[in-house]
Order: C-alpha cells, then structure tokens, then sequence
C-alpha cells in the first residue's frame, strides 16, 4: 500500500491529485504505526527546512520516518522531501535526517534571481534526453565532487541554474528524491511520476557517476503565466472579467453578452483555467479581485475554484486577493497564515500579497529598517519558504518638472524629450525582498488594458533593485511585447490576462515568438 506523508505545511494535495489522476490508491500516514503498514512512501512537499524538521517532530513522525527509509523499503521524497534527507541545511540550524553525507546551501544570487522559480532541465544519469520540471526552491545541494565525494554515488540528475550545478535528483537503494515538483510538471513530469509508481519504485539501484560540466546559459526557460481575475457577478456566480484601469463594469449598452453596468463576463474560471493548461501556460494566476469582501475562510465558491483548478492542472497555481490579517463577521480573528493555509491545502502553490505588503514595508520604515516578525509576508514565508510568496506591486508614474531636485531624484526616469518621472511604490521593491517575499509581480496601473507593452522602464527599474524573480504584468497587446520584456528588462515570467481570455493572442503565438527570438520557452 501506497502511503503519502503530509508533514503539515505545504501543498500535498496536488500530488495527491496526481496519484489519483495516474489511477492510484494512496492512504495517508496519521501515526508513527502507519510507517509500519506502508510498503511503499512518498513525502512531498514545499517549505522552510527547520519548519519541515519541527512539524515531524511534533507530531511524533521524524524516528519513525528514518527507521522506514533504514528498512529498505521504496521512498520518494519531492522538494522538501528531498532535502530532509541531506545532513543539515544552511537555512535551519536544525539537523536533517543524515542519510545522504552532504548539506544543504543556498543558491548565490550574484549572477542570478533566488528563489529558482520555473522551469528547468533535469539531465539525468541514465542517457535520457534532458526533459524540463518545475523548481520552486531558494536551497539546494550543490553538486561538488571535491567537497562531498560520498555524496556523488546519491547522484541521479544535475541541474544548471546561472553557473551554478546543483542536483535535482538523487537515488540509491530503496530511496529516491527530485529536487523538482513533478505534480507541478505537466506531462512530463506525471510521466515521471507514474514511471516510478509502476516499476520497482526506484529508477535505479546503483547510479554510475559522471562528472558534470557548467555550459555558458543554463537551461532555465522563461515563464508564460494566464491570469484570471476572478469576482462575483450581480447574480452572485464567479466570473473572469478584465477591465481599463480595473474598472469591469460594462459600458456600452449594445454589449453582446451583458448589459450595460454588468460585470464583465470572459468565461468561467475552471474552463478558461483548462484551456490555458491545454495551451501550454507555465503557471496560472487567480486573483479574486473581490477580496474576500465577507471572510476569506469562508469564501467556499473561491476555495471550490482551487480545489477543482488543483484536480486537472498539473502546472503551479497562484490564488491572490484578501491574503492578510482580516476578522470574521461574527468576530473570529484569521491571520494571514491561517488564511494562506486554507488555499495551500485547497491546491494553490502560491500567495499573492497586495496591499498588505505597503503596511508592512510603512512599518518597516518606522522601525528603522527591522521587521517584527508579524507581517503576512514574514509568518506565511516563515512556515512555507519565500518560495511560496508573491507581492504585488501597483506602481503608478508620479510625473515632475525639468528641474526636479526633490527626494526622488534618484529614481528619475527621462524620456528622450525630456519628461520625466519617478514610480509610486517601487521603493518597497527592496524592502518587501527583506521582509521574505520571493517573488515581485509588477503591475503598471499606467499601462493596464492599454495593450501598449510592458512598462520597460518601470520592469528594468525594479530589475535591478531586487534579488528575486520579477513577473511583468500590465499592457501586454501583442507577442512582441513578451519577447520585448524579457530580451530587454531580463525578467523571469511575463503575465498577461484580457488578450488571453479574448483569444487576442495565443499562448502558444507567445512561445513561438520566443523561440524565433532565441528566448528559452518551454
């Protein structure tokens, strides 16, 4: 009997969608005697390592989990489930459970964005073509023969990301662990699951070791992600709408499918969901862009859209809207955390925070640059990793005089006749990377639904402030605008919603363009 452990954070319910979806049973562990009742184990699983070590501990699972991988029987560890394995880790002083004589070390970012969010290629030591898996990590175990030679008989697949080699999949004996998400994989990576599930459970019983090489470019591929902005209609029923500066009231009284004033109906979510997944998304966006106007727990039609999306979507899934600290109406407090949770047991993989992230970086400020440890950003990624956190950002261009000398002229932009201006907001970039975000979605309020193109100067701006990964948002109206935005302003994901929703353009039109322009897609 197949047993998953859920470790109690993180997002286990795509890979149990996975398991069913391949045509396999599954029990739960819930007590230490379930180890005993497993013949076979998987523990997936995104997450801080000391959060992950803790959980298992607590709960009474962390000995009884090492005395099954001791007892030979079949192991599957994915991201988190992976990295317990290794000695320690240098995000936790926590130690590991030692099976594989090597630690844990964060990626560099002089070179790079971290966390390593997307898709990369996996070059497995078995001769297989190099095949592209979904990542989503800030640690990793570095590949380094010289420093760790015990360790490279573990190592079943390496992976390149800036000019750093890390692996990202290890086996020997009963145990085998990917550093990438195959739940989170398409295809492929349900391929790679459902090999594993059906054969001996492990792909190898030895692993012939062969020194790998950096090359020039790693293999990272550049991020296509749909976004849907999910709110109640009139008559209460979930819609995707889109409007010019986040207005989605209809306003022409011929308009075919509503009437004037109506919410501005473009589909369903699950069925433009679908469609996108089939199209070849990267990553799909749902932001309820009513924010939960009651109780975010109690939004069961929204928490229903997760649930269902994280059944047939095998790609990552980021839920939006009303991520904070909020009061139910009968007086019950919810954390953000408390609320994250709900969606990341639901099947989303990641949070968006919106307005939340300006309270926190105002407190910030005040406190002279220390953050208390209290903010959604800081307790959601304490408990889940950065990994798991987004921050939205609605910069707006503040224009000024030629002879502008006041407290921004640092960040001054000059068009070529000499207008110039300065971003709203763009400063909390770098703070809201110190509160524990790990990824900026970048939204334009001077470009959304103009269909002008990405905010260069604005996405080239925040690029170079940050250290994490930058998703360009706002004004997207062609191809040429995604291949624009990241051959020139570098960034790692590109989102785009009413030219998709109104089959203006074609994710797979946006790929093809990236490929004639030498952009890695998948």
């Amino acid at each position: 009997m197949l047993y998953l452990l859920d470790y109690g954070a993180g997002n286990v319910t795509s890979l149990a969608n996975s398991v069913r979806q391949l045509g396999h049973t599954f029990r739960w562990i819930e007590t230490p005697a379930d180890f005993a009742e497993a013949t076979s184990l998987i523990f997936p699983g995104v997450g801080a390592f000391e959060s992950a070590i803790q959980h298992l501990a607590r709960r009474g699972l962390l000995e009884p989990l090492r005395e099954y991988i001791r007892s030979g029987k079949p192991y599957f560890g994915i991201c988190i489930g992976m990295q317990v394995l290794f000695q320690s880790s240098e995000e936790s002083p926590c130690a590991g459970l030692g099976v594989v004589p090597c630690r844990i070390e964060r990626f560099s970012d002089h070179d790079k964005a971290v966390p390593h969010i997307g898709w990369n290629a996996a070059e497995l030591f078995d001769s297989s073509p190099p095949a592209f898996y979904y990542f989503v990590h800030s640690y990793c175990a570095k590949y380094n023969p010289e420093k760790y030679p015990e360790a490279t008989e573990w190592v079943y697949a390496t992976t390149q990301y800036g000019q750093e080699l890390f692996v990202s999949a290890i086996s020997k004996g009963n145990v085998f662990a990917t550093q990438f998400h195959p739940e989170k994989s398409g295809a492929a990576g349900l391929a790679f699951l459902d090999n594993w599930l059906r054969s001996a459970n492990t792909p190898a019983s030895t692993v012939p070791h062969v020194r790998r090489t950096l090359r020039s470019k790693d293999g990272l591929t550049k991020r296509i992600i749909a976004c849907m902005d999910v709110r109640a209609n009139d008559a209460g029923d979930l819609v995707v709408t889109k409007g010019d500066q986040y207005d989605v009231r209809e306003k022409d009284p011929s308009a075919t499918v509503t009437t004037a004033g109506a919410v501005r109906n473009l589909g369903k979510p699950m069925a433009l969901a679908e469609r996108y997944y089939a199209a070849g998304a990267d990553e799909l966006c749902l932001l309820n862009i009513t924010s939960f106007r009651h109780s975010p727990l109690q939004d069961q039609p929204m928490l229903a859209v997760v649930r269902a999306a994280a059944e047939r979507i095998f790609v990552p899934l980021t839920i939006g809207g009303g991520i904070k600290d909020t009061v139910d109406p009968d007086g019950t407090p919810r954390s953000a955390l408390e609320v994250a949770s709900a969606y990341f047991r639901a099947g989303a993989d990641k949070v968006s925070i919106g307005s939340e992230a300006v309270y926190a970086v105002e407190r910030l400020r005040a406190s002279g640059g220390t953050p208390d440890g209290t903010s959604a950003i800081e307790t959601i990624a304490h408990a889940y990793g950065r990994q798991a956190v987004v921050v939205s950002i609605d910069p707006r261009r503040a224009m000024v005089d030629a002879d502008y000398a006041g407290p921004y002229a640092d960040e001054i932009i000059r068009a070529a006749d000499g207008t110039g201006w300065w971003y709203q907001c763009t400063v909390s970039g770098g703070r809201v990377e110190a509160l524990g975000a790990g990824e900026i979605l970048l939204n334009s309020i001077d470009r959304d639904g103009t269909g002008l193109g990405f905010d260069l100067d604005l996405l080239k701006l925040v690029k170079c402030s940050v250290r994490i990964p930058v998703v360009a948002s706002s004004g997207a109206g062609k191809s040429a605008h995604f291949v624009q935005a990241f051959a020139e302003a570098d960034v790692e994901a590109a989102l785009a919603a009413g030219i998709f929703h109104r089959e203006e353009v074609g994710i797979s039109e946006v790929k093809e363009a990236l490929r004639i322009a030498n952009i890695n897609a998948r």
